[in-house]
Parts: structure tokens; C-alpha cells; sequence
């Protein structure tokens, strides 16, 4: 017994003759008759009594228990297609992991996009310092370096590092690194990227007087707007205008974060997932 025979048993009972079974599915009549001799095969008697001529067929004893139960299967195969179908258009679910300038910056534009194209896509984001998050148990993962381990990867773009002032500290212009030594300093706490920039400074031989340290990034600004100390900050950092005054770093100086999308190695994305990779491609371009 296959799905062709239940739905066949379907349409002769719900339109009462073989040739009306036949229009609606599409068959001939002798196909109907296949069909049913076919399921009546597999049943292991007859589903129906032909009182013959234009009369219509009557269900036995043996196909209403068949029907009943065949009705809720074709239910659950159609639900079944309908969800498969709704999968390939991009629907279903989306576990993202993300990290505080990406959740502020990058992924509005994107879920915004995709929720105007998939309005039932249902995405849920994850976001949390730490270094070197787990790609496993999500469908993709942002992460200010390369993430290693068994995960495939696309780069999406470089950020680059400013220095953060109140208004009228500095000239205009580039700033050089030694400037830092012995300044008091507001900084992330020395995780992710963080702790790459802090080698730097120790390699230049500058070493800042970190007063306070915050994983907000607003919390950085805020400090060093109140006159705490300065702040080397990734520019997508600065998600909002500020009235701090923003210098780059004289080269040789800091080189750019660099931001990662990437997800489980030899593992298939979803339709859902694929987009959202392509939408990040689009935001991080316009950047």
C-alpha cells in the first residue's frame, strides 16, 4: 500500500463513481481501477461494492477502516510537502551566534531583509564574549578572528581600530602608537581580539594604564567622554554619532580586526542560512 492507493481511495469515495475519481486525479478510468485492485491486493480484500451502472460505488466494512486511517496519513504526507516546500523557499529556523558590534551594526540590516522576504522565519541570535566560540549547535557564528577547529569560514570584512578622545585632546591627524604609553586607557575586557591588540602594545613597548575595563562598548565611551581616559576602539564600535573626537593610528600601528562568519565544516545550510550569509555579504559591502 503506497500513497497513490490511498489517495485514490480518497477521490472514489469522496466523488462516489471511477470516472469522477479519475478526472480529479488526473488518470483515465482504467488507471483508477489499477489502483484499487492494487490496494485491494495489499489489504487483502475488497474496498468497495459496485452495484454496477450509473450507481455509485459504496465503501465495504474493510475500506472504511482503511480510509480513516489513510485520510490522517495524506494529511501528514501533505503537511509533510508543505513544510519541505516551505523549507526550500527559506522558511524554518536560523540559530545565529553573534557578538555585541555585529549584533549593533551588521545584523539589523540583515534580519530586517530577511524577515521582509521570509515574514515566518524564525531566527533566533546568540550573543556572547568569549574567545573562541563553538560553531557546533548553531547554523552560522560571527567572531572578530578566525575561529579554528573543524569549521568552514568567510571573511567579512576588516575593521579598523581608531582612537577615541574628548574633544580637542589630540591635533587632527593620525595619532602614533607611543602616544598610549602610560595614558589612562578604558578598554574591553583582554578576550577575543582584544588581548591581539594588547600584544601590540606590548611589542611597541607601550604600556597604558588601563583604568577601567567594560565589554560595552558604549559603557567605553561613556568613560571616555566623562574624561576617565582614552580608548582604542574597533570602528564598528562607534554604531552611533558621537561628539568624541576619532583618530587613526600612524602606521607601523594596529592592524584590523578582522570579522568571520562561519559554520560547522561538511555540514549542509539551510536555505534560511545560506540567505543570511549572502544578506551579511550585502551589509558588510556597504559598510
Amino acid at each position: 500500500m503506497d500513497l497513490r492507493h490511498l489517495a485514490t481511495l480518497d477521490a472514489v469515495a469522496t466523488e462516489g463513481t471511477f470516472g469522477k475519481a479519475a478526472d480529479r486525479l488526473g488518470y483515465t478510468q482504467s488507471a483508477v481501477s489499477q489502483q484499487v485492485a492494487a490496494l485491494e491486493k495489499a489489504v487483502g480484500g475488497a474496498v468497495f461494492d459496485r452495484p454496477g451502472g450509473p450507481k455509485p460505488v459504496r465503501l465495504t466494512p474493510l475500506s472504511e477502516v482503511v480510509l480513516a486511517h489513510g485520510r490522517e496519513v495524506l494529511a501528514r504526507a501533505q503537511a509533510t510537502e508543505d513544510a519541505v516546500e516551505r523549507f526550500k523557499a527559506g522558511e524554518g529556523r536560523v540559530d545565529i551566534g553573534t557578538f555585541q558590534s555585529v549584533t549593533n551594526v551588521i545584523l539589523p540590516t540583515v534580519v530586517r531583509q530577511l524577515l521582509t522576504e521570509h515574514p515566518n522565519a524564525d531566527i533566533r541570535l546568540f550573543e556572547e564574549e568569549t574567545d573562541q566560540p563553538r560553531a557546533d549547535g548553531l547554523d552560522l557564528v560571527f567572531f572578530d578572528g578566525r575561529l579554528h577547529g573543524d569549521v568552514e569560514q568567510v571573511k567579512i570584512l576588516d575593521d579598523p581600530y581608531v582612537l577615541v578622545t574628548r574633544p580637542g585632546q589630540f591635533p587632527a591627524g593620525p595619532v602614533p602608537l607611543h602616544a598610549l604609553h602610560g595614558a589612562a586607557m578604558v578598554a574591553q575586557p583582554p578576550i577575543c581580539d582584544q588581548a591581539r591588540v594588547e600584544r601590540v602594545y606590548a611589542d611597541a613597548g607601550v604600556e597604558p594604564l588601563i583604568v577601567f575595563r567594560t565589554a560595552d562598548n558604549r559603557g567605553v565611551l561613556s568613560m571616555v567622554r566623562a574624561g576617565m581616559g582614552l580608548a582604542v576602539v574597533p570602528r564598528l564600535a562607534l554604531d552611533l554619532p558621537t561628539d568624541l573626537d576619532t583618530h587613526e593610528l600612524e602606521e607601523p600601528g594596529l592592524s584590523p580586526r578582522e570579522i568571520y562568519l562561519a559554520w560547522q565544516a561538511n555540514r549542509t545550510l539551510s536555505p534560511l542560512a545560506g540567505r543570511v550569509i549572502e544578506l551579511t555579504k550585502q551589509a558588510a559591502e556597504q559598510l
